[in-house]
């Protein structure tokens, strides 16, 4: 699995000041991961109840869990070739990328819809699928505070700033998601969640870049 920590530092020259900066692909390996993340869980979930699809309906669910696998394959494969590129060839590959993520997306409500309409098995998935993504969340907030330690220490104060964002963000994400198991909605309501918490994950992590490239 790619991790964000392959994203690195790297070392710009200021004069006779060696200032580490941290490089805007890291941030968007944070965005790819944490989609990826959730494709690993969503198929941790659906596989392990493929036993409990009904004998006549085997066949296409396993066909569907096929396709879903491929989908999240070629999403990590497009992510490992970005791994060591630079910003302009992420921002083209991000559009990519983005469409074949709303494509798994799909893809597994059409499962979901099909082979698990059983409310207890929604939840499980759904709880496999926010744990992957509030992982994601610590995951980026503790390799960002990790990071803001090799600056001088008069550049730290907005990283610092932006590191207690994401890690408050982070709670509220928790927060959110807690409350909407605990309420049994919908798949189409916790999947609605899922989106508003990976969308104030994207917010966070872009202004931790922001806040990395003011810094430097």
């Amino acid at each position: 699995m790619l991790t964000a920590a392959r994203a690195g530092m790297s070392l710009v020259i200021y004069g006779d000041e060696q200032m580490p900066t941290q490089s805007s692909m890291h941030f968007y390996v944070n965005w790819a991961k944490e989609r990826l993340d959730e494709m690993d869980a969503a198929l941790t979930s659906l596989e392990g109840k493929i036993g409990g699809v009904q004998a006549d309906a085997r066949h296409m669910a396993d066909s569907a869990l096929a396709d879903l696998r491929k989908s999240r394959d070629g999403f990590r494969d497009t992510v490992k070739k970005q791994a060591e590129a630079g910003e302009a060839a992420w921002i083209g590959a991000k559009a990519k990328l983005e469409d074949e993520w709303n494509s798994f997306e799909a893809g597994v409500r059409k499962y979901v819809e099909s082979f698990g309409k059983q409310i207890e098995d929604q939840q499980v998935t759904f709880k496999l699928l926010a744990a992957a993504q509030l992982k994601a969340w610590r995951e980026a907030a503790d390799k960002l505070g990790s990071d803001a330690k090799e600056f001088a220490t008069e550049r730290q104060v907005e990283i610092d700033a932006a590191v207690r964002r994401m890690k408050a963000d982070a709670a509220a994400a928790e927060e959110k998601i807690q409350k909407n198991l605990n309420q049994a909605g919908t798949w189409s309501a916790l999947m609605a969640t899922l989106a508003e918490t990976r969308a104030a994950f994207d917010r966070a992590n872009q202004a931790a870049r922001e806040a990395f490239k003011r810094a430097t």
